[in-house]
C-alpha cells in the first residue's frame, strides 16, 4: 500500500519509560517495511484527543485515557495496544463501537507482578523498613519493638485469581503455605485445583487468610470493592496488599484499619489519586510500606510489556486478528472489518 501503516506512542513513555520504550521499538520495529513510529503530539499529555488519533492506525498506550469524545475521528485507527493489563482508563465499550480493538500484554504481566506482592509481604513479615531504620540510626536487635513472622505456615488469600492471581499461587507453591484461598466469580474450582487453591467466597478469604493480595480489575464492579467490613473480619495478625489499583479499596477503611491496629498492617502499590496527595493520612502510618505504582517495574517488564504489544500490532499491520484483544465482540463490527481489510495481505 502507498499508504504506511502509522503506530503513535503516546507521550506518557517518554517521560516515564523512555530508555525501555526506544530499546523495544529499536529492537522489534526497527526496519519493517510500511511503517512508520512517532511520538504522539506532548500536548496530548495522558488524554487522547480526537486530533491526535486520527492520523494512526495503531497507538501504543501506557497510561492514556481514550474514551468516546475521543474517538470521534477514528475512522483510521484500529487498535489501542497498552503496555500492561489494566485498562480502566479506556473505554471498551466506545472502542468497539468505532471499531477499535484494545490489547494488553498479560503473559509480560503475571510474573513481575507476583514477585512484587511476595516483595511486599517478605518486607513487612521480616519488618524490613524498621530493621533498616533502627540499623541506620546506630541501634541494634535489642530495640526492635516487635519480631518478624514466617510466611510458612500462613494462609494466603486473593480477591481475583485470574492471570496475576494464579501466577501468585504458583510463585508460593514452594513457600510452605498452609491453605491458599481465593474468590473470584469467573473462575471454577476445576481451573486452579492443580494449584493447590480453595475457591470460596470473598468474606471467608478476609476473615481465614493471614495475607490477603489484591488481583482484580478495576472496572464499575470492582470500585469500592474491598470495604471497612472485610478489614473488620480480618485477624489483628494479618496483613493487607495492593499492586492492583487504588479504587478497587475503600481508602478511608484501609487507613482506619491500619490506625486502629485492626490488621497487623499494609503493603500498598497503588492508590485512588495518583500521584497521591502529599497529606495521604497512609505516609504517617509506620505498618504500612508504599510505593509509587512502579513495584513491578523492572527492565524485563517493560522490555517483554513493549514485545508483546508489538505482536499484537504486527498482527493488525498483517491484517490478522492480535492474539492480546480484550474487547474481542470488535471483531465482529463492519467498521473494525472495514479497516483491518485494507491490511490483509491477498
Amino acid at each position: 500500500m502507498s499508504e504506511p501503516f502509522r503506530l503513535g506512542v503516546s507521550p506518557d513513555f517518554y517521560t516515564e519509560a523512555r530508555e525501555a520504550t526506544e530499546g523495544v521499538i529499536a529492537a522489534r520495529l526497527t526496519g519493517i517495511p510500511n511503517l512508520v513510529v512517532e511520538p504522539m503530539p506532548p500536548e496530548m499529555g495522558k488524554d487522547a484527543t480526537p486530533e491526535a488519533l486520527e492520523r494512526y492506525d495503531a497507538i501504543f498506550a501506557l497510561a492514556t485515557k481514550v474514551d468516546g469524545p475521543s474517538l470521534t475521528r477514528a475512522a483510521r485507527l484500529l487498535c489501542v495496544a497498552r503496555w500492561g493489563v489494566g485498562y480502566d482508563r479506556i473505554d471498551t465499550d466506545a472502542l468497539t463501537e468505532a471499531g477499535v480493538v484494545l490489547t494488553i500484554t498479560p503473559n509480560a504481566v503475571k510474573r513481575p507482578v507476583a514477585e512484587a506482592i511476595f516483595t511486599l509481604m517478605f518486607a513487612l513479615s521480616k519488618n524490613l523498613l524498621l530493621q533498616d531504620r533502627i540499623a541506620r540510626a546506630g541501634k541494634w536487635r535489642g530495640d526492635l519493638p516487635r519480631l518478624g513472622v514466617n510466611l510458612a505456615g500462613s494462609t494466603l488469600g486473593s480477591v481475583g485469581c485470574g492471570n496475576i492471581g494464579q501466577e501468585m499461587f504458583r510463585v508460593a507453591q514452594s513457600l510452605g503455605f498452609k491453605r491458599f484461598l481465593a474468590c473470584d466469580p469467573f473462575i471454577k474450582q476445576e481451573q486452579v485445583a492443580h494449584l493447590n487453591v480453595e475457591l470460596t467466597d470473598m468474606d471467608t478469604v478476609f476473615r481465614e487468610s493471614d495475607w490477603v493480595a489484591v488481583n482484580t480489575l478495576l472496572n464499575a464492579g470492582t470500585v469500592g470493592l474491598v470495604k471497612e467490613r472485610h478489614f473488620r473480619l480480618m485477624k489483628p495478625t494479618a496483613y493487607f496488599v495492593n499492586t492492583a489499583r487504588g479504587p478497587i479499596v475503600e481508602h478511608d477503611a484501609l487507613v482506619k484499619a491500619l490506625k486502629e491496629n485492626w490488621i497487623a498492617g499494609a503493603g500498598i502499590d497503588v492508590f485512588p489519586v495518583e500521584p497521591p496527595p502529599a497529606d495521604d493520612p497512609l505516609f504517617a502510618l509506620d505498618n504500612v510500606i508504599v510505593a509509587p505504582h512502579a513495584m513491578a517495574w523492572t527492565n524485563e517488564l517493560m522490555r517483554d510489556n513493549g514485545y508483546e504489544a508489538c505482536d499484537n500490532v504486527l498482527a493488525i499491520m498483517a491484517g490478522n486478528l492480535p492474539p492480546g484483544a480484550v474487547n474481542r465482540a470488535v471483531f465482529d463490527n463492519p467498521k473494525f472489518q472495514e479497516k483491518l481489510a485494507r491490511w490483509k495481505r491477498g
